[in-house]
């Protein structure tokens, strides 16, 4: 898992899998803040550290064996976002669909990988896995993150699968909740987001208290409160995010850290439209009866024992209850598609899913001579209830349509071999990961059972080099896999677990003290890659999929008051098998151009950013006309700009008042992309116009 604990960065770099495989990579930069040129960007190894990717630090991103980018707090609350996924789109290589305007089911996709519930990424939240079913239902339908409560975001878009596994083909991303503070302080934030289109309003309220208890126990509590509506009509919101952490200092040698986080959301869902009813009024809804309540509870504990700064022990525990519903109405009349939304509903239905995980994974590292080794194994454990019922809005009759059990045990162990050379400019780190999961699944409606069993041994080779003061190279091969999730093993067809190769070849460039230059080329090899069909509603395994491209990012630091940043995304993608040979696959754009400008003065700072996105196809079938429906066609190219002016006023003693106006969606651009999960057939609406009106009080 990673660790959001801040330890000194290791000569200790993720890589996989056999780099004499490299092809033609094509591959992730990450953006970071130069450093000076006296200061040589080295691999230091100050204390070895179960922590396989060490601090999620600009510092410790550029001297990473593979594409990374750290988005600090600043950043997270300076871009003008909406949401926290919309903070994160101008990350290299990522593409962003956001389908409720508030946050609450992010829909984030990797290099051509499926966007949609960001079942493609490992997501982390300080180093714990936040996915209901870490291995049988990865998608994030439940996601416990709110923006306020959050330091650092650590995307890792290459060179982490045998540390992190399983379903890290697109990356791991890890979300890093504010540490307690060494002082007792608080915080107090006010955030209110106005839809220019409909004058919806939604409200964030913020708060934090945390700092010394006693000699040897640090406490902090979180709350976020949101309440409110998106941009659209049937879009009412209400989220409550609680956290309190704790951390307690045995003595020098142990630690213990623990966290406990209750998450609830409720929220109408506005879903697709028609493409009439989109070119009549792009706010309105077409689902009345689509809603979401889900409430999670998480708990986790880390004993850490350091005996020496060559040896560190980690334990870490963590277990989440889970209850997620969504509602959704259907047309079954059968003479067309049961979630067009210009069809009235005939019923409406209801699919609880209850999740009880629990996980434990013991981890060692130590240093011997040259040797850096980090030897691991991880147990989880799932249990999990699926229903759907239907109620007859004819009659308001009742009827079960599913209940479903599945069981699932997953035994993973792995071990990597850190090798420094030339006077540790030169890492090289083979690594092995083997994965065993064993999945039961009972209908209890019919009595059928079934069984699906992954086993896989994916192995990792990462190079590091820092060949000059200035210029760190990097190269990486590994192989990922994602296992049947259950709602794809249940329906209709055959599909199998789906594996990959990742490579990766960049190189960060120190060009001046001030401009940070970097470029990765990457490719991915999928076997088996499943995709929802929307025409069928069957899980269907593409087969052979192929991605490969280029990202680049250069960050210039002009003076004391001006920061720019450019960034550029290629990305080719084929589906190299079945009746779509050669065809793109589905929310994959071509192109992805990013740029940003950061002014400071005195207490004053301003920020504008500004991404476009080249059009895609929403379907395998690579469909150009738009259907009558809205099903499947061409997605439009877009253009986002966002901007933020802040002031930071001293309001007496230590306490500092900061007030921001931002502007979201500032030319107010028309774009959508096609429907999602329970409303998979139309247009989807992408926020317009919002004014976003903030005010943070730190004492």
């Amino acid at each position: 898992m990673l660790n959001s604990v801040v330890c000194p960065p290791l000569k200790r770099h993720p890589l996989s899998a056999a780099i004499a495989l490299l092809p033609f990579l094509a591959g992730g930069a990450s953006s970071a803040l130069a450093q000076d040129a006296k200061t040589p960007t080295l691999l230091p190894g100050l204390k070895v550290t179960a922590d396989w990717l060490g601090p999620p630090t600009k510092e410790s991103e550029k001297t990473y064996t593979g594409a990374r980018t750290v988005v600090e707090e600043e950043e997270l609350q300076a871009r003008g976002a909406l949401n926290l996924e919309d903070a994160l789109r101008p990350v290299p290589g990522l593409v962003v669909l956001d389908e409720t305007g508030t946050g609450i089911l992010p829909n984030i996709g990797v290099r051509g990988l499926n966007p949609l519930r960001s079942e493609r990424l490992q997501i982390l939240m300080d180093g714990y896995p936040i996915a209901i079913g870490p291995y049988s239902n990865v998608g994030v339908s439940l996601f416990p993150v709110t923006l306020p409560s959050l330091e650092v975001v650590d995307i890792v878009r290459g060179g982490a699968a045998v540390h992190y596994g399983p379903n890290n083909v697109g990356g791991v991303v890890n979300f890093v909740t504010k540490p307690i503070p060494g002082t007792l302080s608080q915080t107090l934030r006010e955030r209110v987001t106005i839809a220019e289109e409909t004058g919806n309003v939604l409200t964030d309220t913020y708060y934090r208290v945390g700092g010394p208890a006693t000699k040897n126990l640090d406490l902090q509590f979180q709350a976020n409160v949101q309440r409110g509506d998106g941009f659209r009509e049937h879009s009412d919101t209400k989220v409550d995010n609680l956290i309190l952490d704790a951390r307690y200092y045995l003595n020098d040698q142990h630690e213990l850290a623990s966290q406990l986080q209750y998450y609830r959301v409720d929220a109408e869902l506005p879903g697709a439209l028609t493409p009439s009813a989109y070119e009549q009024d792009r706010t309105q809804s077409q689902r009345p009866y689509d809603g979401y309540e889900a409430d999670m509870t998480r708990a986790n504990v880390t004993w850490t024992y350091t005996p020496t700064n060559d040896v560190e022990f980690s334990w870490r525990n963590f277990v989440h209850d889970a209850d997620r519903t969504f509602y959704f109405g259907q047309n079954l009349s059968g003479d067309g598609h049961w979630a067009d939304p210009g069809r009235d509903s005939t019923h409406v239905a209801d699919s609880p899913r209850l999740f009880t995980v629990f996980g434990t994974e013991p981890k060692i590292a130590f240093r011997h001579g040259r040797h850096d080794i980090t030897v691991g194994t991880r147990f989880v454990s799932e249990d999990v209830e699926f229903d759907v019922n239907r109620r007859d809005l004819s009659d308001n009759s009742r009827s079960e349509a599913r209940d479903w059990h599945l069981d699932t045990r997953a035994v993973a162990l792995y071990v990597s071999d850190t090798m420094s050379f030339l006077d540790d400019r030169l890492t090289v780190t083979p690594g092995l990961r083997y994965e065993d999961v064993d999945m039961d699944f009972r209908d209890n409606l019919s009595g059928n059972t079934e069984e699906n069993n992954a086993e896989e041994l994916l192995p990792g080779l990462t190079l590091g080099y820092q060949a000059s003061r200035d210029l760190f190279l990097f190269a990486n091969s590994q192989r990922s896999l994602v296992p049947v999730q259950i709602a794809q093993t249940t329906r209709e067809g055959a599909v199998a677990n789906e594996t990959a190769w990742n490579h990766e070849l960049g190189a960060r460039l120190q060009a001046t003290p001030d401009l940070l230059t970097s470029a990765t080329l990457f490719r991915i090899d999928y076997d088996d890659q499943i995709q929802f069909n929307r025409s069928s509603s069957r899980f269907e395994n593409l087969g052979e999929t192929r991605h490969q491209g280029i990202e680049l990012s250069n960050q210039w630091r002009l003076n004391n008051h001006w920061t720019f940043g450019l960034g550029y995304t290629y990305l080719d993608t084929e589906q190299r098998s079945g009746a779509n040979e050669g065809n793109e696959l589905p929310n994959a754009p071509n192109h992805k151009v990013s740029a940003d400008t950061t002014y400071s003065y005195q207490r004053w700072d301003a920020s504008l950013n500004w991404i476009y996105v080249s059009s895609s196809y929403s379907d395998a079938d690579n469909t150009e006309q738009e259907t009558d429906n809205g099903s499947a066609g061409k997605l439009p190219h877009y253009h986002l700009v966002n901007t933020r002016v802040g002031r930071d006023f001293a309001v007496g003693g230590d306490r500092v008042l900061n007030l921001g106006l931002a502007v979201n969606n500032l030319l107010d651009e028309d774009y959508y992309f096609r429907g999602v999960d329970v409303s998979p057939v139309g247009r989807v609406p992408q926020p317009g116009r919002s004014f976003i009106l903030e005010a943070q009080l730190d004492f």
